[in-house]
């Protein structure tokens, strides 16, 4: 996921000029977003399981050249989403980009979440859950870490777009020549990911304006998941 820079709309009034009260509110507004987004990819999820022929369908597109299309068709999902969320100020076209994101979130974790489950020996949901409690730990104690010192990250911008570049060259080798990418690389993507979460939250703090909660929301909610696809990675990988 790139990360996205938004300029906020004239008509309303930038975080940083508005009361704490409001401010607190905001922040209320988008957590509270990321939150429901979160319950309804576990449902959306929980329902797409159990679509036999669409679990079936998403397993046979993980080899070579299929799954670079499903990805190709994934970021255009997610840049369209991101794009309109960001760039209107019509609350049903946000929530709109929001439900878009979700389910294609929910869609590209099937093949992963699937053979974490089906495939996986032993507590294949302890896994899943130890995944999740450090994949929030993480997401609160960096998000925490810019709320509280006001901390501006938007010089991390550039270095995310270059490393998102190399990462997105290094899955197209991966599958067209066959390697594994191993852990190193679910590392790095955690690092990327946790930097892009810093970026996000400071986005929030210092570029968002009062009526962009839904867009905000949507900009942690992808980097929250893009944590919890690598650490789940690394867990299963250790199992």
């Amino acid at each position: 996921m790139q990360p996205t820079e938004y300029n906020p709309s004239s008509n309303y009034q930038s975080l940083i000029e508005v009361t704490d009260d409001t401010r607190a509110a905001f922040y209320r507004k988008t957590y509270g977003h990321v939150a429901l987004a979160t319950l309804l990819f576990i449902i959306v999820e929980t329902i797409l399981l159990r679509i036999d022929p669409l679990v079936e369908l998403m397993l046979s597109l993980t080899q070579g050249w299929k799954w670079l299309l499903v990805l190709g068709a994934f970021m255009f999902a997610t840049n369209y989403a991101e794009k309109l969320a960001h760039t209107t100020h019509d609350k049903t076209k946000q929530y709109l980009a929001l439900l878009l994101f979700v389910v294609a979130e929910a869609i590209i974790f099937v093949p992963l979440l699937y053979i974490a489950i089906f495939y996986m020996e032993g507590d294949y949901f302890s896994v899943i859950n130890q995944a999740a409690i450090m994949t929030l730990a993480l997401f609160t104690g960096l998000s925490a870490v810019v709320l509280i010192t006001k901390k501006d990250f938007s010089f991390l911008r550039s270095f995310l777009a270059i490393g998102f570049v190399i990462a997105v060259g290094a899955i197209v080798a991966g599958m067209i020549f066959g390697f594994n990418l191993g852990l190193v690389f679910s590392a790095g993507m955690i690092v990327l990911a946790a930097g892009t979460i810093l970026y996000q939250t400071s986005q929030l703090v210092h570029k968002y304006s009062t009526d962009q909660y839904v867009g905000a929301s949507l900009g942690l909610f992808a980097s929250l998941m893009l944590l919890f696809w690598y650490i789940l990675s690394i867990f299963m990988s250790n199992d």
